[in-house]
């Protein structure tokens, strides 16, 4: 029991190309690899590298019916769910802390958006990395980063998949690739997609659709042109949370989790639309040394619509329902929502020795750039609204408000070097200089403001390799964070405004090993945020700094290959505070939403006698939950879900039909399995019922 509550993910295999070395064109399906790019170290591979990451590999995705960065939450005791509603974009926490959407989120190694709907069909693996995040971004959340790599023509892909899931979801993709040319220089493919959503939750039946071409050229042995675009859209009305009916937390097994709150005649879908593309060139310029050039954009169009159930008034509550189960709803429309980010990333890496010992270094400048362009907004009382979704209410007055336009300007100067002091010993430094520029202001061009800011953040580890396959590290790094005010008037005194930013800090300890049929790694950190809050005494008040968010914890985690068997487990022991607010009853308190320990597990078992058959199993156990900042007597508890698969790869000719079949949460289990505090509010989201799901791939 004590080795399953300290466990986390192992990685892959490992394979040693050089640092400088462009990616080889293969004709054979990819390995998934052990090397992640979001750790800014080229191709040392994470079972040699002083941080924890994990790669989540295409066929592993599939395997376990992942449709959004939400199914992490179910790969990985570190991430857990932060406001997950169905139709709406997906938000995640890591070693507790929400990732922020405008600035944890990577799409091959630029910054993007993720305040939007992100499909994986042209995905072809999501890199996790999990602390401090400073060492990759200028400024973001400290729990980690998430990097999604699009797929790229490096083998001969013809494959169509159709998939089935829920109450009537019906999905239809095509993935094909090709290389052509003289020596294969030039790479194609193309991934389009198209789905009816009809989930189990009622009154959310949508749309959605993908388009994605990738292309490569080598005019020559040394370079690599990549360019990529993609067009998605979705269509779906999104769910509200239940909350608490006065001062009890309700029973999840007397909720219906198939209840949409959000089922007014009224009630109109959230449209998730974006465009991205993306211009890379890398350069060997000798046997040591390459650059790159990066350039991404991306725009995203919403229309964000919800029937939305915040507060009672007749008891005087505005931060949970009413006790008898009633709330007051509000029409909330904020149309035409336009954000736009752009990247430019410059670097140099090579290798070289000085004073007898050697280096691997990288060096290079981001810019990155993000507009945010609002109309006026919708936000009015349209009644009184039920949990038991029965009530009908008028739509409320088309009474417009101000948004919040905001622009923001990022310059990074970074570098990274890998010192090797003696054969066992090396040492990691990076340091990152950040220049950013924060301007905010109103719809009606009031109440303009805006910050300049220079930060550097420093990041240093050691490891130690003991004997092959068994290593230790330490490292320390700092991080910043910049928040914007919620555009809630009624709230704060000042909504929208873009805040200066502070710095987190983490320490970290860890030991990993590797052996031919086991990896394990063990992982103790120390993260201390600084947290900006409300003065509830005084509403509207500004939001300001409030002491900080301190979260100590371990992981650890085991990937075991025994004949038949493949065990992938992690678990996480986090103990997370406030500290230093100003509010005694804050101070010292377990932040919302943030569980104490948490338990995954993945396995799969090769059917003897049949080849191509396996079974799956997982389980997520996640412990209680606090609802509140200033009372950590008032939980959730903690629940436990058990998922089952099966995949089965049948060989006709030379064609390949892969069939999966799963059921998640197969007991049919009831529990609420997340509590996020959200506008000064406490929700509450039930564990989705049981929900199957069947798939068929085909090679064409």
């Amino acid at each position: 029991m004590a080795l399953a509550t300290l466990a986390s993910t192992a990685t892959a295999q490992a394979a040693d190309d050089t640092a400088t070395s462009l990616p080889t064109v293969s004709i054979s399906a990819p390995r998934e690899s052990n090397r992640a790019e979001l750790t800014g170290f080229g191709d040392i591979p994470l079972t040699r590298s002083p941080l924890q990451a994990r790669v989540i590999g295409e066929e592993q995705l599939k395997d376990t019916g992942a449709q959004n960065l939400r199914a992490l939450t179910s790969q990985d005791a570190s991430v857990s769910d932060a406001y997950n509603s169905v139709g709406y974009w997906d938000s995640l926490t890591v070693r507790g802390y929400v990732l922020d959407q405008r600035y944890n989120y990577r799409r091959d190694g630029l910054p993007i958006n993720a305040e939007t709907a992100i499909a994986l069909d042209n995905k072809a693996r999501i890199e996790l990395l999990k602390g401090t995040s400073g060492i990759q971004a200028g400024t973001s959340a400290p729990g980690g980063l998430a990097n999604l790599v699009v797929k790229r023509p490096d083998a001969d892909v013809r494959s169509a998949t159709l998939a089935w899931r829920g109450a009537n979801s019906v999905l239809g993709a095509v993935d094909l690739a090709t290389r052509f040319g003289n020596d294969r220089a030039f790479g194609v493919r193309v991934n389009v997609a198209a789905e009816h959503l009809d989930p189990e939750l009622r009154a959310a039946k949508g749309k959605r659709h993908l388009f994605a071409l990738a292309g490569d050229w080598r005019p020559t042995p040394d370079t690599l042109i990549e360019a990529e675009v993609e067009t998605s859209r979705r269509s779906q009305p999104s769910q509200p949370a239940f909350s608490l009916l006065g001062d009890r937390v309700p029973s999840a097994n007397r909720i219906d989790p198939r209840i949409n709150l959000n089922n007014q005649p009224w009630s109109q879908p959230v449209v998730l639309e974006g465009q991205t593309a993306s211009l890379r060139l890398t350069q060997r310029l000798n046997a040591d040394w390459s650059a790159k050039a990066h350039y991404g954009t991306q725009r995203l169009h919403t229309d964000d619509r919800l029937a939305f159930p915040y507060g009672c008034d007749a008891e005087g509550n505005y931060d949970r329902y009413c006790s008898d189960g009633s709330f007051d709803l509000y029409d909330f429309r904020s149309e035409n929502e336009r954000r736009v980010t752009n990247a430019l990333d410059l670097s140099l890496q090579g290798r070289f020795a000085t004073a007898g010992l050697a280096h691997q270094l990288t060096a290079g400048v981001l810019f990155s750039r993000f507009k945010a362009r609002f109309e006026q907004q919708i936000y009015t009382y349209a009644g009184v609204g039920s949990i038991d979704g029965s009530a009908v209410t008028p739509p409320g007055p088309a009474i417009l408000s101000d948004n919040t336009d905001r622009t923001e300007r990022n310059t990074e100067l970074y570098l990274r070097d890998v010192i090797q002091l003696t054969p066992a010993l090396s040492t990691w430094l990076g340091l990152r200089h950040t220049r950013l520029h924060r301007d905010a202001v109103t719809t009606s061009d009031t109440e303009a403001t805006g910050y300049g800011q220079n930060v550097t953040t420093p990041w240093i580890a050691f490891n130690y390799e003991w004997r092959p396959g068994l290593m230790s590290y330490v490292s320390w790094g700092q991080g910043i964070e910049s928040q914007v005010v919620p555009n809630r008037p009624l709230s704060y005194s000042n909504p929208g405004q873009a805040l200066p930013a502070l710095k987190s800090r983490q320490l970290e300890f860890g030991l990993k090993g590797r052996t031919d049929a086991l990896d394990w790694n063990l992982t103790a950190f120390d993260i201390d945020r600084p947290v900006y809050a409300r003065d509830d005494s005084v509403v509207p008040s500004p939001l300001r700094s409030d002491g900080s968010a301190r979260h100590r914890g371990l992981e650890a985690g085991i990937e075991a290959r025994t004949g038949a068997w493949t065990w992938v487990a992690s678990a996480m022991l986090l103990h997370a505070e406030r500290t230093d607010s100003a509010d005694p009853a804050v101070d010292g308190q377990r932040p919302p939403n943030v569980p104490e320990r948490v338990f995954k597990l993945q396995t799969q078992y090769a059917v003897a006698g049949w080849a191509g058959l396996s079974l799956q199993g997982g389980i997520v156990a996640e412990s209680d939950r606090t609802l509140l900042p200033d009372d950590g007597a008032t939980r959730i508890p903690g629940w436990a879900r058990v998922d089952l698969g099966a995949r089965y790869a049948q060989k006709i000719d030379t064609r390949t039909l892969v069939w999966r079949i799963g059921v998640d949460n197969v007991l049919d289990r009831r529990a609420w399995q997340e509590s996020p505090y959200q506008f000064e509010h406490a929700y509450l989201y039930p564990m989705a019922p049981r929900t199957w799901r069947v798939s068929l791939s085909a090679d064409l």
